[in-house]
């Protein structure tokens, strides 16, 4: 009898330990979806900058040389 509850109570413990692992990878799954969504708006207001740049420079007909 010892046998069968020693094996119930590891496949409970293994569950356990999955669930724990499961709701970590989640969480950090929702903290890198964040940092990418920031990342993408710094990198459009950068490029948006470029473009304001680029176009003021075409406006006065200046060329890099």
């Amino acid at each position: 009898m010892f046998w069968p509850m020693l094996a119930i109570a590891l496949g409970f413990i293994g569950l356990a330990v999955l669930g724990i692992l499961a709701i970590k990878v989640f969480i950090e799954a929702q903290r890198l979806g964040r940092q990418v969504s920031a990342t993408a708006q710094r990198i459009n207001r950068a490029a948006e900058d470029l473009e304001r740049a680029a176009t003021g420079l075409a406006d006065t007909g200046e060329a890099l040389r």
